[in-house]
């Protein structure tokens, strides 16, 4: 008799793991986990091309001779590198240290104010992150290749 008097139960949710091969695909990660992974790629590279960036800041503060061979290098090249790869690799630098800047702001600011822990404010401010770095690389981007 308590059978019929309890209301069956709804089934459960299962959980599965992602299939590397079909389902990544069709995976939409949030634009929070887009952030985060950006945030580490953005600090990888950073590191990488530190050897880049100790070069391209000796040689401009060196004498007037070393910023023009350093001018020159992002001009016509280095090697069998040309001009706008140098270039290149400079504006991949700027949208790191741009996006790992802003993102690191947007995790501090999570960290102190609990308030801002939300599923609302994690997409709003994720896409604020996106957004403000790839429109102040795209500015820089444009002033580093000479459009302005």
């Amino acid at each position: 008799m308590t059978e019929l008097a309890t209301p069956p139960r709804p089934p459960r949710r299962q959980f599965r793991n992602i299939n590397a091969f079909s389902d990544l695909t069709t995976y939409r990660l949030p634009p929070a986990g887009i952030v985060s992974i950006l945030h580490r790629v953005s600090g990888a590279l950073m590191f990488a091309l530190l050897p880049f960036i100790i070069w391209m800041f000796d040689t401009s503060i060196s004498s007037e001779i070393s910023f023009a061979r350093f001018s020159n290098v992002f001009a016509n090249g280095a090697g069998f590198l040309p001009g706008w790869f140098i270039k290149l690799v400079a504006l991949a630098l700027i949208w790191a240290y741009l996006h790992h800047f802003i993102a690191g702001l947007r995790h501090l600011w999570m960290d102190v104010s609990h308030k801002a822990v939300t599923k609302e404010f994690g997409k709003s401010s994720a896409v604020f992150t996106l957004a403000v770095s790839i429109l102040l690389a795209v500015v820089l981007g444009a002033k580093l290749f000479g459009l302005y």
